[in-house]
């Protein structure tokens, strides 16, 4: 089992910025993630709104140098997904699936995840019309009618994507007016081929083998509704990744990391950034700020080992 000075779990901006500065610092360095390099990141279209890009730049695009970047000072790279994370005499140990690896100290990094609606058919008619990631299945519904479910900024900016394909996006939110921000807002309440339906809920999707209708209802007056639809696009919200690390470090009622302002968790030597702690702003220049002072951190930590 190699041994490490730092652990990473996560390679989303938080992680990848962790990495680069522990490695830059002469710190060896071992970074995990389950999927692919940038998390989230990597699935949106346009990132407009990180510094020194005025034109914006791609998710796939940024997320490739940032990886780049990590890996030239040094950074290894194992696409494996943490099983458990435990606390050794001399450090800690982290499973996978391909193996067991040690670190002094780590940086939790795993961000969160696609929050699901819950309702019947959801989970069978996922990849069959249930998307969680307009980017990636956009361009399967060209001329054909979307439903997007959501209000915020991920609704919004993945909703006016989808008008590149669709013939129409219907945005259907839960409650009367959006919590995107204002820039977001105005563009899709500009766009002719975005619709809007208020204070309703998604109670089933319905297909046997796609996507053909879902059953809405109005909270308000508990009407409900069929809706046609070829595709359900759905952005309400993320859940932690902190399954694995139950019982290990301290959550909140959400299941997010708890921190103190230097990002330390309740396990001295192992820290936290990014979306998976509990109070964190979710945009990505925060994540990569986030990432950098966990590294910091973590030198401080191994320098008074």
């Amino acid at each position: 089992m190699k041994n490490y000075d730092v652990l990473i779990l996560g390679g989303g901006g938080a992680g990848l910025t962790a990495a680069l500065y522990t490695s830059r610092a002469k710190l060896s360095t071992l970074l995990l993630e389950k999927l692919i390099p940038g998390g989230q990141i990597a699935l949106t279209d346009i990132v407009e709104n990180y510094p020194g890009f005025p034109e914006g730049i791609t998710g796939g695009e940024i997320s490739k140098r940032m990886e780049e970047q990590a890996k030239r000072y040094g950074t290894e790279m194992v696409y494996q997904e943490a099983r458990s994370l435990k606390k050794q005499e001399k450090g800690f140990e982290v499973q996978t699936a391909s193996g067991n690896y040690a670190a002094k100290a780590v940086i939790l990094a795993a961000g969160a995840s696609f929050r699901t609606l819950g309702v019947p058919r959801e989970k069978e008619l996922t990849g069959r019309g249930v998307s969680y990631c307009a980017t990636c299945d956009g361009a399967f519904f060209k001329n054909k009618q979307i439903a997007v479910i959501g209000g915020g900024d991920s609704a919004m900016q993945e909703g006016i994507f989808l008008t590149r394909f669709a013939a129409q996006v219907t945005v259907i939110h839960r409650r009367d007016k959006l919590r995107a921000s204002p820039i977001l807002q105005e563009r899709a309440k500009k766009d002719p081929k975005i619709h809007f339906i208020w204070d309703t809920v998604v109670e089933k999707i319905e297909g046997e083998k796609k996507v053909e209708n879902i059953l809405l209802k109005n909270i308000k007056n508990n009407k409900v509704q069929d809706f046609k639809t070829d595709g359900v696009f759905i952005f309400v919200g993320h859940d932690p990744n902190t399954g694995f690390l139950k019982d290990f470090v301290r959550l909140d009622d959400k299941g997010y990391v708890v921190t103190d302002s230097f990002l330390r968790t309740s396990v001295p030597g192992v820290f936290a950034a990014g979306e998976i702690r509990a109070g964190a702003v979710k945009q990505l220049v925060s994540a990569c700020g986030e990432g950098c002072e966990a590294a910091l951190a973590a030198q401080s930590y191994l320098e008074n080992l």
